[in-house]
């Protein structure tokens, strides 16, 4: 990938000419320009689902998000760990398995498999570590185990509490202050509180519930214990880049800055990176509001390649507005692409095309790829980059167009198409045809039978062009009448 010299000089991990990618961080409140920590390596680790119940649209949304950010990183050529978690302990968890009569680790078992099912649906590529909470139960304690060496935990009736104003940056992510959250935040009275802010670490047994022995006496670790002591596991102390969804922001990322910068005494993540949020009406989309529409559901009704065009059509930081009909959009503009990669596909299956004058295609394509790589360079603006993927395929639609009248030469085609197919994996798109052209033998038949089509309607005998007709479709081809002949189109049933 050749890389074009940035203004200023170099920013990106002590490679001379590297784009400058800015990624807005929350904690800055700023687009600040992105260096790694440790040269071309990227440590990224990214808030993971709670595994009860099937995953929605918002888990789409945050992980289809979090997957181009990997995926441009990379193509930008930094190598990237990626590292997101399962919370495989949790109340909802629990009272789903005791509704079940079977073990809190069959249910989170179940839906850990459903969800790797639902992202390979939608492209998202699994992390490069997918650690579970149940598997780091000892890391968890050993950080407790720290804060209260450094007096900033302490023991209460078995469990243990994070002392929240032992930490004077508390709230320098969210923007809060402590009076303003004491004044709004309900805080559930626990007369072993030092303060009503402090938060939980670890927690006392209950009957019914999986619990592990501790210092403390057997429990489970609270919630946000989990996140950190898994990330500076696979990630270290400091690395990159943390991400989530914007409602983690509070308390849940806050408090992840606080336990383990605490603990350690060293910045926890350089860049917080949250999506918005995906809405159904004026709601959040949350199981526990009841108003979800999962991804299984959606991909039996919408081509996956669809439901993550709709994602993406929105910059990931606005909120999402859910809206069945935009994914159908989505799926009608595909259809272009297809087309493309349809007539690409015959043309390979015919053999190399002969090169020639390209009627300045091959320019245009260079500086549309420029504007997608820009959009991404610019906080990740998928929406940006779909408009010139758009007006590439505008381009290539022509140029096809030429070729069929014998106007260009077919060469120039295949390598735009190419290139389409190149940037639209930095987005995830394109990378599985939808069965984009047919085995030799079938494409032999068809073209035999699509010449015949055109013989029978030049002599006007319109019977034998619709039996023809039914031939195709037969063999899952679908026709469409133009002036330059039949243009058919590989769909099979």
């Amino acid at each position: 990938m050749a890389v074009r010299p940035s203004p200023g000089g170099s920013e990106g991990g002590g490679v001379p000419d590297r784009p400058v990618i800015r990624i807005y961080n929350t904690l800055t409140r700023s687009k600040d320009p992105f260096t790694p920590l440790a040269g071309d390596t990227v440590r990224m680790y990214v808030c993971g689902v709670t595994v009860y119940d099937r995953a929605h649209v918002g888990h789409a949304r945050s992980a289809v998000v979090f997957d181009v950010i990997r995926r441009h990183l990379a193509f930008r050529g930094y190598q990237v760990r990626f590292v997101k978690n399962f919370t495989d302990v949790d109340d909802k968890i629990i009272r789903r398995a005791n509704d079940e009569g079977v073990p809190a680790s069959a249910i989170s078992a179940r839906y850990i498999e459903e969800y790797r099912k639902d992202m390979a649906t939608l492209g998202v590529r699994p992390a490069d570590e997918e650690p579970k909470a149940t598997d780091h139960v000892p890391r968890m304690i050993g950080l407790i185990q720290r804060l209260l060496k450094v007096g900033m935990a302490y023991e209460a009736g078995g469990d243990v509490f994070f002392e929240v104003r032992k930490f004077p940056r508390y709230g320098k992510l969210s923007g809060k202050h402590l009076s303003e959250l004491l004044a709004g935040v309900r805080v559930e009275v626990d007369e072993r509180k030092h303060d009503p802010l402090d938060f939980v670490l670890w927690k006392a047994s209950k009957p019914g519930e999986p619990s592990w022995p501790s210092p403390w006496g057997p429990g489970r670790p609270g919630w946000h214990i989990e996140c950190s002591a898994m990330a500076i596991h696979y990630l270290g102390e400091s690395f990159d880049i943390h991400g989530g969804g914007e409602d983690l922001i509070f308390p849940h990322h806050e408090n992840e800055i606080a336990q383990s910068e605490g603990a350690t005494g060293r910045p926890f993540a350089r860049f917080w990176v949250h999506n918005g949020l995906a809405n159904l009406g004026s709601q959040k989309m949350s199981k526990s509001l009841g108003n979800t529409q999962t991804i299984h559901d959606l991909a039996r009704r919408h081509p996956p390649d669809a439901l993550r065009l709709y994602l993406l059509g929105t910059h990931y930081r606005h909120p999402l507005d859910f809206a069945e009909a935009r994914i159908e959009d989505a799926e009608r503009s595909l259809e272009r692409f297809d087309v493309l990669f349809e007539t690409a596909g015959r043309l390979a299956a015919r053999g190399a095309p002969a090169p020639g004058a390209d009627g300045g295609l091959l320019e245009a394509l260079a500086e549309l790829r420029t504007r997608v790589e820009t959009a991404l360079d610019d906080d990740f603006n998928t929406p940006r980059a779909l408009a010139a993927l758009f007006e590439m395929a505008s381009a290539l639609h022509a140029y096809r167009e030429a070729t069929d009248r014998g106007e260009r030469p077919g060469g120039p085609f295949l390598v735009g198409v190419g290139e389409l197919l190149a940037l639209g994996g930095v987005l995830g798109l394109f990378e599985k045809p939808r069965d984009a052209a047919p085995p030799p033998e079938v494409l032999a038949r068809i073209e035999a039978l699509v010449r015949a089509r055109d013989q029978a309607r030049a002599r006007r005998d319109w019977k034998a062009a619709d039996q023809l007709r039914g031939e195709l479709q037969a063999l899952g081809a679908t026709t469409e009448d133009t002036p330059q002949g039949t243009r058919w189109k590989w769909a099979p049933r």
